[in-house]
């Protein structure tokens, strides 16, 4: 296999139900040892491409390729990929050990090479001593690790994940966000991660793919997504933004078309304090929302638009602030964002990092 063979090649990929269309002509490429995301609302398409890769369903037209060679007519069992589902699916009555060495006893591997392999897919996430334990005994994030070792010891090319964290608390969630990223990187498999969870998208990935009405809106990285959104859709869906019409963008903007701007680059001044950024719009506080190291401060504009200002909490931030409040929000010309019209054609979306 040539190192420049895909791990993934989706060409043309769709998926009917009946008269609705899940997945409509997508093409993608992902390639070796990547931290892929698919992200989207539900129903955008992005859980039935994964099971279109797995072999869980089979595809209405298009051809799925791995390591270059097409396995679209495959069973699931014939393609070198596992699949770690949210709710783990561990057998209660076997212990940590066994459920990890389960597929290999499957494929016929003999009992001390098996149990072997398992102690050191147990130990590369960090549950080696728990190898006699019964997942009842085990917390959601060891369950959680006990799911991957077990989808990874059979050595596949390529691991699916499709939300595998929605099932833990935030805390749990964030802290298994960084053990994730470091298996993966551990392990040095491709790994293609199904989330609707924007944050948990932008933290683990290396690219991410953000799906709408079963098509890739935008491909790229978490920076490019978040920074220059393509359309209207990526920009309201992956973060925070402030949005504006067409009519809005003329007024504050002096642009035609749509437009968009991140709280964080936004700035108010108070009282006599001057506003930093080519544009700026008078407006009124109507809302302050602490979240802890930061606060959402809502502004009415007079222009007719209500923006999110975000700040951070530091020692330079007073608390004078108070609803009604007349301020000044500004912003760098550099920080203002073109998204594409709605009825504008989709670019073609380039597979190459």
């Amino acid at each position: 296999m040539d190192a420049s063979t895909p791990a993934i090649r989706l060409r043309a990929l769709t998926k009917e139900f009946g008269a609705v269309t899940a997945v409509d002509h997508v093409d993608l490429e992902i390639q070796p040892g990547e931290f892929f995301s698919m992200l989207g609302p539900s129903g955008s398409g992005k859980t039935t491409v994964l099971r279109l890769i797995a072999g869980f369903d089979q595809p209405t037209d298009g051809t799925i390729e791995l390591f270059g060679t097409d396995v679209t007519a495959r069973a699931p069992f014939d393609r070198d990929v596992n699949t770690v589902f949210q709710d783990y699916a561990l057998f209660p009555h076997m212990s940590v050990l066994d459920n990890v060495a389960y597929g290999l006893r499957v494929r016929g591997v003999g009992r001390r090479e098996r149990l072997g392999r398992a102690r050191e897919a147990l130990a590369s996430v960090r549950l080696a001593d728990f190898a006699d334990r019964r997942p009842a005994q085990l917390s959601g994030g060891q369950r959680q690790r006990v799911a991957l070792a077990r989808a990874t010891v059979v050595q596949p090319k390529a691991l699916l994940l499709d939300e595998p964290l929605g099932a833990l608390d935030l805390k749990l969630r964030e802290q298994m966000q960084v053990e994730l990223k470091q298996i993966q990187r551990e392990l040095g498999i491709t790994f293609i991660f199904v989330t609707h969870d924007q944050d948990e998208a932008l933290t683990l990935s290396d690219r991410i793919a953000v799906f709408n009405a079963g098509r890739i809106e935008q491909l790229g990285t978490p920076a490019e997504l978040y920074e220059r959104p393509a359309s209207r859709f990526v920009a309201d869906f992956v973060g925070t933004s402030n949005l504006f019409d067409a009519e809005l963008s003329a007024a504050l903007l002096g642009r035609d078309g749509e437009h968009s701007v991140r709280p964080e680059k936004v700035q108010i001044a108070r009282g006599d304090l001057p506003p930093s950024g080519e544009h700026r719009a008078e407006g009124t506080i109507t809302e302050l929302i602490y979240t802890g190291s930061a606060t959402r401060i809502v502004v009415d504009l007079d222009a007719g638009a209500r923006i999110t200002v975000l700040e951070q909490n530091d020692q330079h931030r007073g608390d004078a602030d108070a609803r009604g409040d007349r301020v000044v929000a500004a912003w760098r010309e550099a920080d203002v964002v073109a998204l594409a019209a709605a009825d504008a054609p989709e670019p073609e979306a380039s597979a190459r990092p």
